[in-house]
């Protein structure tokens, strides 16, 4: 269970305030915890003991930074269940899926551990012309300076590590903004966080309401905005963010594409997974399915006999898929969204209801392109399904989107293969299983409206630094 309350972390400090948020437990309703809040004079003073802490983060040297994300993984291990239980309760996640997440917290500290220590840099000829002879270059990383942090509901551990862990790996002190609905995870890394030596100041984690949070993003004392969110927030926020550098993290309605020869009972497998675990609330949660023709009345068959036996219900039994969506407001627009396919000639194969917070998991097809289920984010248990007669046009639908996050493709050719990953407007193309396939070491964002910049480890670590060049001359 959780405990009664949690303090925030400010400058490596647990502080308990007068103002508190209630933080309810998604699937029963009741009151779950509470968490303290911080009010835009405690985010103002964690802004300047983060840059008070830039020079002590910067002197740290790869072993210690090595070590202090050894013992978050390590401490992570030892407090699994609590924080699986934790996720179940504060964000309806079914527990199995919690359980996943807290799997994948420990591995994006642990690769972060690893990276910390081979930060690299290059040796350049400058002698390319005689202009350059007797000069030789040489460039390294160096730590950014304070990061900015907002991570969102849906992934309230793992998503907050992407952001955390590679700032500890490469020595940049960091104040984050968790998700309201969802702040323990945070604060639960914060306790862990808060049992190393890093130097006064290195991290603030704190709740709080709108009022303040500006500072997150307008302060030019914060040398890099990182954004995991809404894509209408997102871009709001990066109109605002000044000189800093920004990176965003936004939505997608990713799709996958089955052709003529796939496996069919694995793609359906697969498929079912990608669109339905922790009750599709994930950016890349499977949305649009495409099948070619010859496939798809078998295809169509096995597939709504497969999420027509997903269990619905109470996240903390294991044997449920779909749990209770994030709030009452967003189970009602995805209703409202289904019936709105529905009036447009979209019709149900299984699904399409709603009660409370649980809405079932729900398979369309014959939806039109235009309508919010195919062209906006569902962020919930729906997938569309269609059709399509020759690869060209199936790539041509999948770039349909104003988004572009990442795309699946299940077939044995594999020219279609390359062919996919040359044309499919995505920030990652996922052969052989669904787009929402991740490990936490590769290079992950996306184009368009999903997006800017990448996260995982390396990638996420280039963000939060820059390029320092020497050069030498050879009298």
């Amino acid at each position: 269970m959780l405990a009664k309350s949690y303090p925030y972390y400010l400058a490596n400090e647990p502080v308990v305030a007068d103002s508190q948020l209630a933080v309810h437990d998604k699937y029963t309703g009741e009151l779950a915890t509470r968490v303290a809040l911080a009010d835009r004079e405690a985010i103002d003073r964690a802004i300047a003991r983060a840059v008070e802490a830039r020079d002590p983060m910067r002197e740290l040297s790869a072993y210690e930074r090595q070590q202090v994300l050894t013992h978050c993984a390590r401490r992570f291990e030892e407090r699994f269940e609590e924080l699986a239980l934790g996720l179940c309760i504060e964000a309806g996640k079914p527990i199995r899926d919690s359980r996943g997440e807290v799997g994948r917290l420990i591995d994006t500290f642990r690769i972060a551990a690893e990276e910390s220590v081979r930060i690299t840099g290059e040796v350049m000829p400058l002698d390319i012309s005689p202009r350059g002879r007797g000069y030789s270059g040489m460039w390294k990383r160096v730590p950014l300076g304070p990061c900015s942090f907002i991570s969102p509901f849906n992934f309230p551990l793992n998503l907050a590590a992407h952001k955390i862990a590679p700032a500890l790996a490469v020595g940049c002190p960091f104040v984050l903004k968790p998700a309201s609905l969802t702040p323990v995870g945070a604060l639960l890394i914060g306790e862990v966080l808060a049992e190393t030596d890093l130097p006064p100041g290195a991290f603030s984690i704190l709740p709080c309401p709108r009022e303040g949070a500006d500072l997150f993003t307008v302060d030019e004392r914060l040398k890099l905005l990182s954004f995991t969110g809404s894509p209408e927030v997102g871009w709001k926020l990066k109109s605002k963010a000044g000189k800093k550098k920004v990176v965003l993290e936004l939505g997608g309605n990713a799709a996958v594409i089955v052709d003529e020869t796939a496996d069919l009972a694995d793609a359906i497998d697969r498929i079912v997974v990608g669109a339905f675990y922790q009750s599709g609330q994930s950016c890349i949660s499977v949305q649009r399915i495409l099948v070619h023709e010859s496939l798809y009345a078998d295809f169509r068959e096995r597939l709504v006999r497969a999420v027509s036996g997903l269990v619905s219900g109470d996240p903390k039994q294991e044997d449920t898929t779909i749990g209770p969506i994030i709030s009452k407001a967003e189970a009602e627009r995805m209703q409202g969204w289904i019936e709105s396919a529905k009036r447009a000639g979209g019709r149900v194969l299984t699904g399409g209801g709603r009660d409370g917070v649980l809405v079932e998991p729900t398979l369309m097809e014959d939806v039109p392109r235009s309508e919010a289920v195919c062209a906006q984010e569902f962020f919930g248990p729906l997938a569309v399904l269609s059709s399509f007669r020759d690869f060209d046009q199936a790539l041509a639908e999948v770039n349909d989107s104003a988004f572009g996050l990442q795309a699946g493709l299940f077939t044995r050719d594999l020219y279609r293969a390359h062919q996919a990953w040359d044309q499919l407007e995505v920030g990652g193309v996922i052969v052989g299983d669904v787009p929402s396939w991740r490990m936490d070491n590769m290079p992950y964002g996306g184009v368009k409206d999903s997006g800017l910049g990448r996260e995982g480890l390396r990638w996420a670590i280039e963000d939060m630094s820059e390029l320092r060049l020497l050069v030498l001359r050879k009298p």
